[in-house]
């Protein structure tokens, strides 16, 4: 299993719940295929540039273990969450 980063930028018109639901739903699909190491909550920060007419965005932290082959899935869920704006994961140098 690889060591892997995700930080989503989620719509800042999303309440406090819609956000714990969002991190359980996503850290309970991470854990199917690997372990969930910590999330962070970054919190509303302003963005560099205009997405999908939002200057703001909530900003979520993902470091997790997971086989490489889960990512693809995990990504396609990020596209179809109309809470997110913008993902990356990234794999993390041991």
């Amino acid at each position: 299993m690889n060591k892997y980063e995700s930080i989503i930028i989620v719509n800042p018109n999303v309440e406090e719940a819609g956000l714990k639901e969002l991190e359980e739903k996503f850290t309970g699909l991470i854990n199917e295929n690997g372990k969930v190491e910590s999330v962070e909550n970054m919190g509303k920060k302003k963005l560099a540039y205009e997405i999908k007419k939002n200057k703001e965005g909530i900003y979520m932290l993902f470091n997790f273990e997971a086989k490489p082959d889960s990512i693809t899935e995990l990504e396609r869920v990020y596209r179809i969450t109309d809470e997110i704006i913008k993902f990356i994961v990234v794999r993390k140098e041991d």
